[in-house]
């Protein structure tokens, strides 16, 4: 999850984003035509399993009959982050067939509360307005009552990026933040030297935010069984949180002993390790980072930044509407056993993460251009 990507606009108010639907919509009994997926270029950051998974939904769903569906996707912002998550949930439903609408919250930048009253409203809103599926990027738990009224009205949910695990919702879609922690943490150990030595985590230690403090934690475990001393230094978005940050991990590097060996951030801000690695003079430490942030990109071009890992918003976007489609066409329980390879427990699919390195920044541009997730 982008902690930054929950405001992405300014304005008060709801906008209907974008919508996709086929314009002669069949009616339920044997399908026309089978479904057939808009062809993507393969290339070494391809998710081959992932891929492959969607194609044998897709398979399952061709042998059942049609069935008219309307579904929606309500999500936290329209912008950065989101932007691959419209165009995938557009092209899937297009895909399908189905009369389909992405629906994004324009909320104030700093007040929870109406973000979480707009985003129930709208929950709400496409619920009276006939959805029979719902995709949803709930703020937290505090939309686990609006989805169970949705389900108890008959709705599918599911939702993606991040969860309202206390809900009836279906399944959950996302990068999975405990395994997110882990791969980014073994990204780093095989560059560091061997133990003793210690490790900057630029990650979250706030209970308030459960989803950081979970990547955090499985990054953390990583290099602690490997032996080494672990500093978290907590992630700050106020004003004047990059200073923060920056001088924090600045004076860690001169002070720590035994001596910073490797550096990890966690979240869209993670750049800020790479400046106070300048800082403090220590530009050898090896740096791993997380998200494209542009600034992240710079470091990576100069060599300060080795790798970063980036989350796979736009098969979150692609995946929801054909999950909600298989709810209702093959049952949840088949859905479930088609998305087994990619499930971590009874309700959740983890979409995984890419790793980038340094060297690879084109490649994987090539790559988010070929499938229109530009970031």
């Amino acid at each position: 999850m982008t902690r930054s990507g929950w405001w992405g606009m300014m304005a008060l108010g709801l906008t209907v984003l974008t919508a996709a639907c086929g314009s002669e919509t069949p009616d339920a009994g044997e399908r026309p035509t089978p479904i057939r997926r808009i062809p993507i270029v393969e290339n070494e950051f391809t998710p081959v399993e992932l891929e492959a998974t969607v194609d044998t939904l897709i398979a399952e769903i061709n042998k059942s009959s049609f069935e008219p569906m309307q579904m929606a996707l309500v999500l936290k912002s329209a912008a950065g982050f989101w932007t691959s998550v419209i165009t995938a949930a557009n092209r899937a439903m297009g895909e399908l067939e189905v009369t389909g609408t992405v629906i994004g919250p324009l909320v104030p930048q700093d007040d929870v509360e109406v973000a979480k009253q707009l985003l129930n409203e709208q929950i709400e809103q496409t619920v009276a307005d006939g959805a029979e599926g719902l995709g949803i990027a709930p703020l937290n738990d505090d939309q686990a009552a609006v989805v169970d009224e949705a389900i108890a009205k008959g709705v599918h949910v599911v939702t993606l990026d991040t969860d309202v695990a206390t809900s009836k919702r279906a399944i959950h879609v996302g990068t999975l933040d405990r395994y997110a922690g882990v791969t980014a943490g073994d990204t780093l150990l095989a560059m560091l030297p061997p133990a003793p030595g210690t490790v900057i985590i630029h990650g979250n230690a706030d209970e308030a935010w459960s989803s950081g403090i979970d990547r955090t934690q499985g990054a953390q475990e990583v290099f602690e069984a490997a032996g080494y001393e672990v500093l978290v230094r907590q992630s700050s978005w106020n004003p004047d949180g990059e200073a923060e940050d920056v001088e924090g991990m600045t004076a860690e590097l001169e002070t720590a002993d035994p001596p910073v060996v490797g550096m990890l951030g966690l979240f869209n801000i993670s750049y800020r390790c790479a400046m106070a690695a300048e800082a403090a003079g220590k530009t050898d430490i090896p740096i791993v980072a997380f998200d494209f942030d542009p600034k992240t990109v710079d470091y990576m071009r100069k060599g300060r930044i080795k790798a970063t890992h980036i989350q796979r918003q736009y098969y979150q976007g692609y995946l929801v509407p054909y999950i909600l489609y298989g709810i209702k066409s093959i049952g949840l329980d088949a859905t479930k056993e088609i998305l087994a390879p990619q499930m971590v427990d009874d309700s959740r699919v983890n979409t995984g993460l890419d790793v980038v390195p340094g060297d690879k920044i084109d490649a994987y541009n090539d790559f988010l251009y070929s499938i229109d997730a530009n970031q």
